[in-house]
């Protein structure tokens, strides 16, 4: 066990104190603050304000538009013609023309001149003020006025409330309301971060195992341990590698959610945020708010424990995998590539299923797929959002873990072989031989 436990440090010192590692987990916090401060701030630093000229041929805008940070207005009696000729002459960036509309139908067209191509924040502004002031226009027609309108307006908001029948036959709810687009986001996160790094660690292993060997280090190694000793310690010492890196972005992110967001949601304002037709920008920052406070509701407690047992599952289900490739080879590294293809391919189907279960949770894809252990690692932890049976979680937990010890067994019987074999083209028939191979 002393043994083991020296192996296991060794590679996870030897890899957090490489440069790349303190680079590659310090900086993706940042580029996270980063990515935040440019979605706030990039549209203050870009933001100009239009100066429009407007020839209105309705005869529907009697009093002006007001301005805003997106554009000002300006009416002109003179022709269309003229104002698309002489516009940049008077300092206007372009011409709005809106024109004589026989009948005021749900789709109507506008038409704007200029030499310069108009932002699309600019776009929906223009379109939501010209809609707001034709909808009050054909209120004053029918004789309605806004606080009748608002009589009329009906907000209708699903809300789902997850019940179970009891033991005494009495229905028991949950508080916590369903939130369906949160947990899909969350899903998509979580499979790409799992498909991700169990090719990365999983390959991290492969590559350490190989210049090992390729450097014959690993026959003055295994002269005091085991190969069995020597390949889990590298899978153990590498998982503790990642689940580093998990836990420093993990608790960066959090303080991110926590602090930057609403920092700079409340440095930033509504006056930066795009305008859409029939929605104010108040309306636009409450519902970003609503979605923050629906990440907050979800069952972090169940789901944060779950991903790391099924990280590690997965990890050392593949990373024994990467390991048992990884001694094959020789030091022509090409020809690890034909042998990794049976390996990737379970991960790249656990995506593709994990994409597609978002319309059906619980189906019976998405079932399969968080009992095989080859998929589960990727496919139950998109599923937690989405509040599973509980009795599907243990189950494949259970099988996920009975799984990985099988396959670092059976990985193990690869690798004390195959770390000796040199000048010799591995191939699947001689990797099958090997698990066979008396000690």
């Amino acid at each position: 066990m002393n043994k083991l436990w020296l192996i296991i440090k060794r590679e996870y010192l030897v890899r957090v104190r490489k440069k790349t590692f303190i680079l590659a987990t310090l900086l993706t916090p940042l580029a996270i603050i980063l990515f935040y401060a440019l979605i706030f701030f990039i549209p203050q630093w870009t933001n100009e304000t239009k100066r429009i000229v407007v020839k209105d041929d309705s005869g529907i805008f009697t009093r002006p538009i007001a301005d805003s940070k997106q554009a000002k207005f300006k009416f002109s009696d003179k022709s269309l013609d003229e104002l698309r000729k002489t516009y940049k002459e008077d300092k206007f960036d372009g011409v709005l023309h809106i024109p004589d509309f026989k009948n005021l139908n749900n789709e109507l067209y506008i038409q704007y001149y200029s030499d310069q191509q108009i932002a699309i924040t600019q776009k929906g502004f223009i379109e939501g003020r010209i809609s707001r002031r034709i909808k009050d226009h054909k209120m004053t027609e029918v004789g309605l006025d806004q606080k009748q309108l608002d009589q009329l307006k009906t907000n209708v908001n699903l809300k789902q409330t997850k019940q179970t029948l009891g033991a005494d036959g009495e229905i028991e709810e949950d508080n916590q309301e369903a939130n369906a687009g949160i947990a899909t986001a969350i899903s998509f996160i979580l499979t790409m971060f799992f498909y991700m790094a169990l090719i990365l660690y999983g390959q991290m292993v492969m590559r350490s195992v190989m210049e090992e060997k390729i450097n014959r280090i690993v026959e003055i190694i295994i002269s005091s341990v085991k190969p069995f000793q020597l390949m889990l310690g590298k899978i153990i010492g590498v998982a503790g590698v990642g689940l580093t890196q998990i836990l420093i972005w993990g608790g960066a992110i959090s303080l991110i959610q926590m602090v930057l967001v609403p920092f700079l949601v409340g440095r930033s304002g509504t006056a930066n945020l795009p305008e859409t037709e029939g929605m104010e920008n108040e309306e636009v920052l409450a519902q970003a708010m609503n979605i923050m406070e629906a990440f907050g509701e979800l069952n972090w407690s169940m789901i944060l424990p779950m991903v790391i047992i099924f990280f590690l599952g997965g990890y050392f289900i593949y990373a024994s995998l990467f390991a048992a490739v990884g001694s094959a080879v020789g030091e022509d590294q090409g020809e690890a590539q034909s042998l990794l293809f049976p390996i990737m391919l379970p991960i790249i189907l656990g995506l593709v299923i994990s994409m597609s279960m978002v319309n059906n949770p619980n189906g019976g894809l998405a079932v399969f797929g968080s009992m095989f252990p080859l998929f589960s690692p990727i496919v139950m932890p998109a599923r937690l959002a989405f509040d599973p049976p509980v009795w599907q979680i243990v189950l494949s937990v259970v099988i996920l873990l009975a799984s990985a010890l099988f396959f670092v067994w059976l990985s193990a019987r690869i690798y004390r072989v195959g770390i000796f074999m040199y000048g010799k083209k591995p191939s699947f028939k001689n990797i099958v031989k090997w698990m066979f191979y008396k000690a």
